[in-house]
């Protein structure tokens, strides 16, 4: 299964899930709800816009911004 890595990523850059949310947003237009259930891998799809928005403003790489987990 494959997770979104972006806590850890904000967590390098020490940054706040409220600042990405910010920065996506300056950009695009997402609900707080929606991000949040994004960024803690509670969602089971993610737009590729979102991934290219996310790589660009976190200044990562596709293989930064996922991590592969066994299936629980």
């Amino acid at each position: 299964m494959l997770k979104l890595n972006v806590i850890a990523l904000l967590g390098k850059k020490s940054k706040s899930k409220y600042w990405l949310f910010n920065q996506l947003n300056n950009v695009g237009t997402i609900s707080y709800t929606n991000f949040n259930a994004l960024v803690e891998n509670q969602t089971k799809s993610i737009r590729y816009e979102y991934i290219e928005k996310l790589c660009t403003i976190l200044d990562c790489s596709i293989n930064d911004l996922f991590i592969k987990c066994n299936d629980e």
